[in-house]
């Protein structure tokens, strides 16, 4: 008998698939006008379909040129299929599976920078978005400072092998100017506070480090370069070998770079981009002048409980988000959390009530088709907990308050990074500080009162106001001693 083999999703393929299967644009007509690094899963969720849906309703010279900066192989997936990829929404009522078209091109980084550069300096190209994790802006996360070194210098030189993020756009920008390419819009889509001036700020600091710049090429990304904040919204798991079978049954091609995710979306944008943009409004997307109240929404209301989550719930050894929030008293410590420490501690956009935001986070979280790791959202909390949880004690602590939620949650990641959940099993401590975590934790009385006292000597987690703050560091002792003696779950229980 003959073995049938699904064919590969590409151009080929196009005219097989269901009708509302297909992509909005036919790939390769619509020229290159956005740059895009980070080619992971949720651009291609998120900023991708906003900008397809976009130019399908309002035209535009909109293309994406899709930018892996170090990992080749999204981009050796997105060759073979001629630069096509499904997304498939999970919700409770079955998945809807669809194939976009919005990438004009693939790039890969750290092959090529200099091809990468050139596309930077390209007229063409007028918005460059960037999906690259805090990380990978070598921000200090406490005093935004940029981490200068080798690798850092030798990109801004043009020289090396290694690339960075802050090298690529300065040195981009650089070429841009000389070439006097026009003005350009820099869009960070990470979930950092005032990501718009986080990443000016990173590429002021770089820009002065490039070696035999003029003084002139300080006064053009002044006059020519803007730095429009956001907020973006969508929970994208990782990807799976279920995600790209779904993909492959709806479809009746295989696809090697699907991704999936939850129904919801959001997209507020800034609205300063001298070089023009698509009609992201006509695709949902909020155009504003300040982006500052939306980010904090959703770093404090959603990110901030994602990880409070994600913690406890890998703790008590929950796998995912979903079966975390079956923990009895979980869901009402997250409202708790919400309405007693986040709600109070900023005004939030107008006409939102953060406490309906909240409610409908929750909501989202527990989507029963999204199953979203809880040792996933929790790597990187060094990173993450400045803008999620610790900005909101701060806040709370100028208006004299005790914030006694917010500090569970500190002190369920000062649990999580000891590395055992409540039954002894090894958690893994997938972090940038890792080995000073380590460090600090092994030269520790093994106490409550020892652990908090050597985590919160990390100043590149807490500012030195926090460390310093003996209310709050009372509050995450009691968590931590009755994290270490009941665990999560009776934890949880006995809260009030």
């Amino acid at each position: 008998m003959a073995v049938t083999t699904t064919p590969l999703l590409g151009l080929g393929t196009l005219g097989r698939l269901p009708e509302h299967s297909r992509p909005l644009l036919e790939p390769g007509s619509v020229p290159a006008g956005i740059v895009h690094l980070g080619l992971g899963a949720f651009h291609r969720a998120h900023q991708a379909v906003y900008t397809e849906e976009a130019v399908a309703a309002g035209g535009g010279d909109w293309g994406i040129v899709g930018v892996s900066p170090r990992s080749s192989a999204v981009v050796d997936d997105l060759l073979a299929q001629d630069r096509l990829f499904s997304v498939t929404t999970l919700s409770a009522a079955g998945p809807h599976t669809r194939v976009v078209g919005a990438l004009a091109e693939v790039r890969h980084a750290a092959s090529d920078p200099a091809g990468v550069v050139a596309l930077l300096a390209d007229p063409a190209v007028r918005v460059v978005t960037l999906t690259v994790t805090e990380k990978a802006h070598r921000l200090d996360p406490v005093t935004g400072e940029l981490t200068v070194d080798a690798a850092l210098l030798a990109d801004l030189a043009g020289a090396g092998p290694s690339v960075t993020i802050p090298g690529l756009l300065v040195r981009g920008l650089l070429a841009r100017h000389r070439a006097d390419a026009g003005p350009i819009a820099l869009v960070s889509c990470d979930n950092m506070p005032s990501n718009g001036r986080r990443l000016h700020g990173m590429v002021e600091q770089a820009r002065v480090l490039v070696p035999g710049a003029a003084p002139a090429f300080g006064d053009w990304v002044r006059e020519s370069v803007t730095f429009p904040g956001t907020m973006v919204d969508r929970i994208v798991p990782a990807s799976t070998a279920e995600t790209l079978a779904i993909a492959e049954a709806a479809l009746g091609a295989r696809d090697l770079a699907g991704v999936h995710g939850e129904p919801y979306r959001q997209w507020v944008i800034e609205d300063r981009f001298p070089g023009g943009r698509p009609a992201w409004e006509l695709a949902g997307a909020v155009l504003t002048g300040d982006a500052g109240p939306w980010e904090r929404l959703k770093l404090r209301a959603l990110n901030g409980v994602h990880s409070a989550i994600a913690y406890l719930g890998a703790l008590a050894g929950r796998d995912t988000i979903v079966t975390a929030l079956e923990i009895p008293g979980l869901r009402t410590a997250m409202e708790r959390f919400i309405a007693e420490d986040v709600a109070t501690s900023f005004e939030p956009p107008p006409g939102v009530s953060v406490v309906g935001y909240g409610a409908s986070v929750l909501e989202r979280f527990a989507n029963p088709a999204i199953a979203h790791a809880t040792r996933q959202v929790a790597m990187d909390g060094s990173q993450k907990l400045p803008q999620r949880v610790l900005h909101t004690i701060l806040d709370r602590r100028a208006a004299g308050a005790s914030p006694r939620w917010a500090a569970l949650v500190v002190a369920a990641w000062m649990r999580f990074v000891q590395g055992r959940t409540d039954d002894g099993r090894e958690l893994p401590l997938n972090d940038p500080l890792a080995a000073q975590i380590r460090t600090r934790l092994a030269a520790a009385p093994a106490t409550p009162q020892g652990v908090a006292d050597a985590l919160f000597g990390l100043d590149a987690v807490f500012p030195a106001e926090l460390a310093a703050d003996a209310t709050v560091r009372a509050l995450v002792v009691d968590w931590l001693t009755a994290l270490d003696r009941h665990g999560v779950e009776a934890t949880l229980a006995g809260a009030s």
